[in-house]
């Protein structure tokens, strides 16, 4: 019997998170971090990360997170873990920068610098943003035949 064809896994278009209140989980995020919107109803909100999004869509209704996560890259992880600190969030114990939001979900703060994952450098531009990658993330890159 012949294998079927299957597409390949190429990468996240978006995450979708469930928050209590759009407004709210708004203002949550945007006491730590910058961003812009993509758009906004009443029951979703679309945080715009250059080729990529967040939805957080209103209505949580499981549990809180314990290793379900996802790593949310940004351009300094120290100013991140300061902007944690001065919003009250409690930092989750491990050897990663991680915390919980008010509705449960776990995040991972990953610096862009710091691991294998690459935005094209006409994505860069376009957010306006100037950030190498360090010696081990270009090493990992390297390996699988992707260094810049």
């Amino acid at each position: 019997m012949a294998q079927s064809a299957k597409p390949r896994l190429v990468g996240f278009n978006h995450v979708a998170l469930e928050v209590g209140d759009i407004e709210e989980a708004l203002a949550f995020y945007g006491r730590l971090f910058k961003f812009e919107l993509r758009g906004k109803s009443k029951d979703m909100a679309f945080i715009d990360l250059g080729d990529q999004f967040i939805a957080l869509q209103k209505g949580r209704k499981q549990p809180a997170d314990d290793g379900r996560h996802f790593g949310l890259v940004v351009d300094d992880k120290q100013v991140a873990k300061k902007a944690l600190e001065a919003a009250g969030v409690k930092l989750l114990d491990g050897p990663f920068l991680d915390f919980l939001d008010p509705w449960g979900n776990r995040v991972e703060v990953v610096d862009y610098a710091d691991i294998q994952f690459t935005k094209a450098p006409h994505v860069l531009r376009g957010m306006r943003l100037d950030i190498a990658k360090n010696k081990g993330a270009l090493k990992e890159l390297a390996e699988k035949g992707m260094a810049p």
